[in-house]
Order: C-alpha cells, then structure tokens, then sequence
C-alpha cells in the first residue's frame, strides 16, 4: 500500500477523462496512472531503505547483467538517457565506491565501467527488496489476470511497435 496516499491524485492522470474521451485516451491514462504508481512508490522505498535513487538502482541493474562491463555510450543507450545524465550517475557512484570506470585499451577516450565489489554487494540488497516491493504491489493479482494481461500487453506492445516502422 502506498504510504502518502495523497501523492495519488498527482500521478492519476486518469482524474482527467471527460465522458467522451476516447478508449484509446481512457486506457492510455489508465496504463500512465498505473505505472506513475508504481514507479511513485519504488522511488520512495529506494531512497528510504537505500538512500539512493530509481536512475542510480536503473544504472547499476544495467551493470549487473553485464559483469564484463559497458562503455558510457551503451549505458545511455539502455537506459534511454544522455549522455550526461548517465556521466552524472557514473561520478556519484564512482565516488561512492560502487562502480570503476577504465578507459578501454583500445581508445582511451572511451570508459568501460563496472560494479566493483562493493557495488554488485549493493546492488544485490536493492534487487532483492526492489523484487520484493514489485511482487507486494502487484500481488493481488492472481496468476489468471498475470496471464491475461500479459498477454493483452503483448497484443498492445506488438500493435505499437507495428504502427511505428
């Protein structure tokens, strides 16, 4: 449950709809609402268990699938930020300890970075409770509506995706 409840009517872009509002509109809104929700509720769990923040977790999680590291360049790709914003993160966590930046030995103007042990230790304790956070919020779904709308999502992911190229 979210805890300042009255954050919601800020992230319910659905208080908005009018009668004739199209279907599109209402479910666009709903989809919004939904995960304003719950990126809302991460946002706050993360910074009061962790003292850190949703684009630092986003960051190092982008990290964590690849030991072997990935350059500055392929972390914005992923996390479909600029460049500077993931320069800002890499600096703080460097700072922190979490991370190591190593210019590649073939060029030297580009920084390969890595969890350091430190930082995959910390990121494992932000995983587990993140994983834990997810599965609370939506566990009142049962397995059934987990299905059925995993697969309408796959029906609108495919339909967008489709109407894009």
């Amino acid at each position: 449950m979210l805890k300042n409840k009255e954050n919601i009517s800020s992230l319910d872009h659905e208080s908005r709809l009018d009668q004739g509002d199209h279907d599109a509109i209402r479910l666009w809104l709903r989809l919004l609402t939904c995960t304003n929700m719950i990126e809302g509720a991460l946002r706050t769990r993360l910074r009061e268990a962790f003292g850190t923040t949703l684009p630092r977790f986003d960051f190092m999680a982008q990290l964590a699938r690849v030991p072997e590291g990935l350059t500055m360049g392929e972390l914005s790709r992923r996390m479909m930020v600029s460049g500077g914003n993931v320069s800002g993160i890499a600096s703080q966590l460097e700072r922190e300890g979490l991370i190591h930046r190593a210019p590649l030995p073939n060029n030297r103007r580009t920084f390969c970075v890595k969890l350091s042990p430190e930082g995959e230790h910390r990121f494992a304790e932000m995983a587990e409770a993140h994983e834990q956070w997810v599965v609370e919020l939506l566990g009142h779904l049962t397995h059934d509506d987990h299905q059925r709308l995993m697969s309408t999502l796959k029906q609108v992911k495919s339909g967008i995706a489709e109407s894009l190229e």
